[in-house]
């Protein structure tokens, strides 16, 4: 079949197998003409590990440093009618990549929230790799099966306290419009906290502990945003948020776990990029198109592979830079003074109308279309694709 993007809204339901192949491999490229990290980790386990930060964290040890990387994930297999999800596809082409460079490379697709999914890691562990010295935590999911009562419980992108009003953009019709959100129950802050929190961080945490697969010494991450002043009603001060602060408190507890073996944990709060998550958020595609802009301008702009390299050469070393609450902070030059104030400007000018010259709305475009492999450069996307092409995922 003739393999083509079909977008409603902030989901594209099909993804290019080699488009998806070359995208992974530019940021192959990107890790082995970088300089290499300080911290190398050897043994390396990424919990949400198919797109975005989580790939990527798959990436950097794995290209800079040959680490072995175990990656878990729950991505939509193909079939011969239909595609399979980028993050399959993504995997795959990751795994072909690092077994053609003799580098460990397994993955398991799965609920990572379950029991099951944790103790297959733990067997997999076990069995091939030996203790872990990194435990990434990148996972992203609209919904959780909490695995001690069975309750389900889903996150929403809500306000707290009153309703939110704010320029949108509609990215299907490239229209800056208003959006109005409605604020959270209590029902839906708790659930959101339930599914986008710390408590399956800490979950794993204590499983991979008691399983005795850690190695000494071991560091933990996981991710998280902070943004500006103009986004923290939809995210900061919002839902997202209350499930951000938990997985800081989580954090808190986690570091004191892992001190018996010398380890560490941090959150490190990146900068805002084009994932398919951020996709999803009210009015944070519009401040990430005009925030590219202006970084771009710059020279300072980074996406995920450069991000995750940073953190890795330039934070995770023997003495870790962190902020005065105890972060990881490589969200430092989207956050810089002078950008911050040009957006903050740009945002109060912008309109249907100027889209295109205050803001990068067309890199914004290009990039969530790179996160399902399409618009890659030597791609020949005319041509008859099998869906069921690179579906040799470990698993």
């Amino acid at each position: 079949m003739i393999i083509a993007p079909k977008i409603r809204g902030f989901i594209c339901t099909t993804a290019h197998p080699a488009g998806c192949a070359a995208h992974v491999q530019e940021q192959i490229d990107h890790v082995k003409s970088s300089p290499l990290p300080d911290y190398l980790p050897k043994n390396v386990l990424v919990i949400g590990a198919s797109t975005g930060y989580g790939l990527a964290s798959r990436i950097v040890p794995a290209f800079s440093a040959g680490a072995a990387t175990l990656g878990v994930f729950f991505e939509k297999a193909p079939s011969e009618r239909k595609t399979a999800s980028a993050g399959w596809y993504n995997s795959a082409a990751f795994e072909a990549a690092a077994v053609a460079e003799g580098i460990y490379a397994r993955s398991i697709n799965g609920d990572a929230f379950s029991d099951e999914v944790k103790q297959r890691a733990i067997s997999e562990i076990k069995a091939s790799m030996g203790p872990i010295d990194c435990v990434v935590y990148s996972l992203a999911s609209p919904r959780r099966t909490d695995p001690k009562d069975g309750q389900v419980y889903r996150s929403c992108l809500k306000p707290i306290g009153q309703p939110y009003s704010q320029k949108n953009i509609n990215t299907d019709k490239a229209l800056v419009d208003e959006v109005v959100i409605d604020s959270a129950s209590e029902e839906e802050i708790a659930a959101t906290v339930k599914v986008m929190g710390g408590e399956d961080w800490e979950l794993w945490i204590e499983a991979l502990m008691e399983a005795g697969v850690l190695a000494d010494e071991v560091t933990s991450i996981a991710y998280s945003y902070i943004g500006p002043e103009l986004t923290w009603p939809i995210y900061r001060d919002g839902t997202i948020g209350m499930a951000k602060n938990h997985l800081e408190q989580s954090c808190a507890r986690i570091r004191r776990k892992l001190e018996s073996k010398g380890g560490r944990a941090f959150v490190s709060v990146n900068k805002a990029v084009v994932t398919q998550a951020s996709s999803a958020i009210p009015v944070v595609p519009l401040y990430i198109s005009i925030l590219f802009k202006k970084m771009k301008e710059e020279g300072v702009h980074e996406d995920c592979i450069e991000q995750i390299q940073r953190m890795f050469t330039d934070h995770l070393g023997a003495e870790t830079l962190c902020d005065e609450a105890g972060r990881i902070r490589i969200d430092d030059l989207e956050m810089r003074e002078d950008i911050q104030a040009h957006v903050a400007a740009s945002w109060d000018q912008i309109t249907s109308e100027n889209l295109r010259d205050l803001s990068d709305f067309e890199g914004y475009q290009d990039n969530f279309l790179k996160l399902f492999g399409f618009g890659l450069p030597g791609v020949d996307y005319d041509a008859d694709y099998d869906p069921m092409r690179s579906v040799d995922l470990v698993q």
